[in-house]
């Protein structure tokens, strides 16, 4: 977006009034959990009738808060309803407190980041321009045409000071033409992504690694001007913090542009996916947590499934549990667990020898149902064809 002076201002006031009513929301939950907890036999609720009511009343006594558009302070209730239901719901299933999604807390003025959402009733486009609630205009710079008339939109300011718009559009599937091929994908760190392709693997690009040097400075830089608890920061503080945001950013954005040009080059090449449902959380106990968070292989994986569901391909989720000690030729499990510095899977029932990435890449095609394995080796009739490995 390109936000002039004015519509900064009004966009700032905006937020000013939505960060307070989500403040009272908090405060009110709080409150009424207090009482819940102390009468167990007479439970209040907080839900959205009950802050809509609070609202309305508050609108009514305070004549700043009525000066806002209302869509973006009923948008602001509704995302705390939704951020409070996740919460509770967590804690319901009695997840471990790592999993669970923590309660709504107090938005502070220096911290939060704006963020203002917006329904059909709340804002229009005209001329190319953005017009909000309130009379706020905005230019806005298209990175893609709208598919559709849009039934929402959100518009929030990042850390580097810049604005956005995300619209909500209803989508269609947009098929490619078929290929007869399928692949399969296994994660890793020595490579982000492993396939049964070798023109379709991806390198480790060490983006962050690249970076480090910059990134170290500006931290230093951060900790000799850092303020004491309580006091405002400095200009050369916010400076230094500013730069470090950039350099993360830029780092963010090459990752997503390698991700999403990989992603589109194997949805474009293949039927259909065998993808190892990964999830590298566990990594970041490890030796390897610096280099496995530069994979970024958790947005890799999304952008393929993303692209996948777009273009209308059969995408097929594989659980990753043992997939390193069967043999993709004869489906037979190793004895014992492979370390992993050993990088060549041997194995001890058909005497076949493959890289281990490449083994566990053809195992997602076997166990994706892809490659259906039989006793004599023999592909049924009107299988798709794997690419050689």
């Amino acid at each position: 977006l390109r936000v002039s002076s004015t519509a900064r201002t009004a966009l700032i006031a905006e937020w000013d009034r939505c960060r307070w009513i989500w403040n009272e929301c908090v405060a009110k939950s709080r409150q009424i959990h207090a009482h819940n907890r102390a009468h167990p036999d007479d439970k209040l609720t907080c839900g959205p009738a009950q802050l809509d009511k609070m609202l309305t009343e508050a609108r009514a006594k305070l004549p700043w808060l009525r000066d806002g558009a209302s869509v973006p302070q009923q948008q602001t209730i509704r995302d705390f309803g939704t951020a409070r239901s996740r919460a509770l719901k967590d804690i319901e299933k009695r997840l471990p407190i790592r999993q669970r999604a923590g309660m709504p807390r107090v938005k502070k003025k220096r911290e939060a980041l704006p963020t203002l959402n917006y329904t059909t009733r709340g804002f229009r486009l005209k001329d190319g321009r953005l017009h909000l609630a309130g009379g706020i205009v905005l230019t806005v710079v298209w990175s893609r045409d709208l598919l559709a008339a849009p039934s929402s939109v959100r518009v929030y300011r990042d850390s580097l000071g810049h604005w956005y718009a995300s619209f909500v559009v209803a989508t269609e599937v947009q098929p490619l033409p078929a290929t007869g091929r399928v692949l399969g994908v296994d994660w890793g760190v020595k490579e982000t992504a492993t396939t049964t392709s070798d023109a379709h693997d991806l390198p480790h690009a060490q983006y962050g690694k690249t970076a480090a040097q910059k990134l170290a400075r500006y931290q230093r830089m951060m900790a000799r001007r850092k303020p004491a608890r309580g006091q405002a920061a400095s200009k050369g503080y916010r400076q230094a913090q500013a730069q470090a945001a950039k350099l993360h950013k830029k780092v963010t954005r090459q990752r997503q542009d390698t991700a999403r040009k990989w992603a589109k080059r194997v949805v474009r090449d293949h039927d259909a996916l065998a993808v190892e449902d990964f999830r590298p959380k566990f990594l970041a106990k490890t030796t390897m947590a610096r280099k496995a968070a530069d994979a970024a292989i958790g947005a890799t994986k999304t952008a393929l499934i993303e692209m996948g569901r777009k273009h209308g391909r059969d995408i097929r989720l594989v659980h990753p549990a043992h997939t390193t000690m069967d043999c993709a030729h004869c489906m037979t499990r190793a004895k014992h667990a492979l370390p992993l510095s050993e990088r060549i899977y041997t194995c001890t029932a058909c005497g076949v020898v493959s890289p281990r990435d490449k083994n566990s890449a053809r195992v997602m095609l076997v166990r994706a149902g892809l490659i259906p394995a039989s006793v004599e080796g023999v592909r049924p009739p009107g299988a798709l064809l794997p690419e050689a490995a």
